[in-house]
């Protein structure tokens, strides 16, 4: 069966869909099936950590929810990146479903919608049809009806937050509307803490506040930020300190499914 994880930030800019991508890398190298949807439909953006551009995407999320194609058809294999050396055999397999970059289509979404049931409908068949183990809904940032409804069909959610008073103030409101939906497991991550952060009395306080579990923190990386989301952190620096969060990350998810 299929485990939904909902990974969800209350604000923008937390570094949502970097760790998204990370977990789902991970999970695919220790040989499991993972798809990623990106229904951050207003801005979306994961697709640039597999190296998709508007002309490798022929059909999107956009397309399937104003009846253009199958959910199949927006399906891109993105299982080559998983390979970081000749050496490697990697059984798991990688697919997203990223959402349109157009202007046009974004317009289109922010001027009439699209229906959220064919979106719940899209979840299920993609977990059917591709035998996944894990589906990651990489949501939009703050709470709209489609993030309910990502986040009330999860199994496991994920609220990312930077030590920031305002995200503090809006991942309440997340847990908040996560324990009304009734969410079976939450797991909290901390991202870019800087180093002089006392990190197990960060996690301690993060504890008591929310009442649920920090499965990892991870510190404002140099790496990262050079980066700039061109690739995928723990496949270009697998040996680094923060690959090892994400990996515990994975386990407790595993734990939790």
């Amino acid at each position: 069966m299929t485990q939904v994880i909902a990974v969800h930030s209350f604000r923008g800019g937390t570094g949502k869909s970097n760790l998204t991508a990370n977990i789902a890398a991970t999970m695919a190298r220790q040989g499991k099936r993972v798809g990623i949807i990106d229904t951050d439909i207003q801005s979306p953006g994961i697709h640039v950590l597999f190296g998709l551009n508007e002309a490798k995407i022929n059909y999107s999320l956009n397309d399937y929810l104003w009846e253009r194609c199958n959910i199949k058809d927006a399906v891109h294999d993105v299982s080559y990146i998983l390979t970081t050396g000749d050496t490697d055999v990697i059984n798991g397999k990688l697919y997203l479903i990223p959402s349109s970059i157009k202007a046009g289509d974004i317009a289109r979404v922010l001027r009439e919608g699209y229906d959220v049931v064919r979106l719940n409908d899209g979840f299920q068949e993609l977990s059917r049809c591709l035998n996944l183990d894990y589906l990651l809904i990489d949501t939009h940032p703050g709470l709209n009806e489609e993030t309910l409804l990502s986040i009330g069909i999860s199994n496991i959610l994920v609220v990312i937050l930077r030590p920031d008073s305002q995200d503090f103030q809006g991942t309440a409101v997340t847990i908040d509307v996560a324990r009304k939906l009734k969410v079976p497991k939450m797991l909290l991550v901390v991202n870019k803490v800087l180093s002089a952060f006392d990190f197990a009395d960060l996690q301690k306080q993060i504890e008591t506040t929310y009442q649920a579990s920090v499965a990892g923190i991870l510190p404002l990386s140099e790496e990262m930020v050079q980066l700039g989301s061109k690739e995928i952190f723990c496949l270009r620096y697998p040996e680094h300190p923060i690959n090892q969060t994400i990996i515990g990350i994975v386990e407790q998810i595993a734990d939790a499914a």
